[in-house]
Order: structure tokens, then sequence, then C-alpha cells
């Protein structure tokens, strides 16, 4: 049997639907509406959690239903979109109990109030292992980015620190030595993650394309890469000291933590240079964290990265794919 990843399998979707449902490989779907003679954008999305594949161990149930909402927050922030309203349906396991059940429903009251989204309802039913899937809509009548316009000359921007939630897991699941700040920073990434809300909502305005994180720094840079028809050049690992001392107490390659952990829900852009100096101004004003790590060249999709001296290296493409082998 021909066993295909998730991306094999979207890319499916897509080539059979793409005639009449004018569907896009992206994080979000968009669905304008016209009222009273203004278009508004319908703004959908779902996303599904799987406890086999997706939730660490010694996560509580009230982190586990967050964490399902928190994933799609992130998309439609990376895009500009305001969350409205989630919907989810749950498949409940056997093994689950009142007081898990209870919990589970705390975190997305939690969620739903940390991020003034609206709960509408849902669906259960009973499954092997906890499952969660998340529908989430907004709206907007501005630009949205997508993963395919970034032109040559554009500048690479993510919103934070690459590389904490990677070590997180590494900590968790093998021990990992680290010291204690550290250790709660990294864990904390993983239990409770933060999407980078501001960053998106105030600047994707300017952001030629755009995705969050999640899967991955290098799958998001090549996926950006890939659908604009441009090369990726990154002249900076956007992490800080203490992972890098973190990956060197630990013999990890700092690549691993930085661009193929996973699971950051930081957002992953390209600016115009144009634009450039009015987002920095903005991003000083309100707070918001930005590093600038590599610049948009003519291309076919590729990432390099480019070390001080000017060498170029073919950065790899990994991250989290379902489905792989």
């Amino acid at each position: 049997m021909n066993r295909l990843n998730e991306r094999e399998i979207i890319d499916l979707f897509i080539s059979k639907f793409r005639k009449i449902s004018k569907i896009e490989k992206d994080d979000i779907v968009n669905l304008p509406i016209k009222v009273n003679n203004i278009t508004i954008k319908l703004i959908l999305k779902c996303d599904m959690l799987v406890e086999s594949t997706d939730v660490p161990a010694g996560m509580r149930p009230w982190q586990i239903a967050r964490k399902s909402i928190v994933s799609c927050i992130s998309d439609l922030c990376s895009k500009g979109i305001k969350p409205y309203a989630f919907l989810v349906s749950i498949g409940i396991p056997k093994y689950y109990d009142k007081k898990n059940i209870k919990d589970l429903i705390n975190g997305f009251f939690l969620v739903s109030k940390e991020y003034n989204v609206r709960f509408l309802g849902g669906d259960t039913n009973e499954s092997k292992e906890l499952v969660i899937d998340c529908n989430m809509i907004g709206f907007t009548t501005s630009h949205i980015p997508e993963r395919k316009g970034a032109k040559a000359g554009d500048l690479i921007l993510v919103s934070g620190e690459f590389g904490y939630s990677a070590s997180g897991l590494r900590i968790i699941l093998h021990n990992a030595k680290a010291n204690n700040t550290f250790k709660t920073k990294a864990v904390s990434c993983v239990m409770k993650p933060e999407p980078s809300t501001k960053f998106g909502l105030k600047l994707a305005k300017y952001f030629s394309s755009s995705m969050d994180s999640s899967d991955g720094l290098s799958i998001s840079l090549y996926e950006l890469a890939r659908q604009s028809k441009k090369n990726f050049l990154i002249d900076k690992y956007p992490t800080s000291k203490a992972v890098h001392n973190f990956a060197k107490t630990n013999s990890y390659n700092i690549d691993e933590l930085v661009f193929f952990g996973g699971e950051e829900y930081e957002i992953v852009a390209t600016i115009p240079e144009s634009k450039f100096r009015h987002t920095i101004k903005m991003s000083s004003k309100l707070g918001i964290k930005m590093n600038v790590i590599g610049k948009v060249t003519a291309g076919n999709g590729k990432v390099f990265l480019v070390d001080k001296t000017g060498e170029k290296k073919l950065l790899n493409e990994k991250g989290y794919i379902h489905l792989t082998n």
C-alpha cells in the first residue's frame, strides 16, 4: 500500500476541488460575502488535535483543550484576523471520568475568556483516544496576506524567539539538563503556548505573505518560498543565548531546536522593504517583538542559511508532518 503523508493528502484534495471551489493551500479559508454593497470576508478555520500525536505526557485536560483552540487562534492571527467564535467536536475516550471532562470543559471556558472568543457549541462522541476538532470563524474587510505573496527584495521576519518549545519537549520526554529558569519557560511553551496575537493583528496589513509556525520554522519558510516561487536567504538564527546554551549542554544540534521543532505558534512573514521602517516604529510603540532573519530573492522555492562570509547552505526541509513513515 502506498501510504501518503498529510501534505500529500491535502494536495490531492486541492487538485480535486480547485476548479469548482477555488480552494487554495493556506492557513484559513476566505469566503467573501456581499452585504449592502460592502464585501465582508468570512474567515473559516478548522484544526484537529489527536491525543497520541499532539499531547505530551503530563498535559492536563484543561491544557489540552486550551491548546486545541490556541492552534486555530494562531492561524487566524497570522493573517491579521481577530477570532470571533468557535465550535468543537470532541471524541471522548472511555477512561475520561467526570472529573477529566469537567477539567476539559474548564479549558475551553478559560481560553474563551482569555482571547475573548465565543464558544458556540459542537458535538461529542466516543473514541479510543481524545480527539478535539476546533472550527473557528472571524470577519474582516481588510487585506489578508496569503502564503504566495512574497516578492524579491522583501524582508523575512518572525514574531519571536524559536527553540523553547523543542527544548521543553526534550526536558519533558528525555529529562534534558536545564537550569530552573530555562526549564520553567521551555516547559510552559509546551504546556501553555502563547500565540503572537498582537504581532499578527497589528502588523499583518503590511505583510506580503505570512503563516504561523506550528509545524516548524523550516517547513513554514519553505511553504512561503515555494508558494511565492522565490528563494529565502536566512542570515540570522531567531533564537536566544539560553537556547544555544541548552543545546550545547545537552549536545543537541541547534538547527533541530530552532528550525525543525514545531509547536512554536509564532508568525513567519515577509514584508516589502518600503514598509519596514513604519512597521519598526509601530512594533516599538506597541511593545511587539520582531526579528528580521533574512531576505527574499528570485528563485524557485528554496531556503538557504547564509553565514557571515556569505556562503550559502541549503536548509533541510524538516518539521512536523502527520502520517510520515
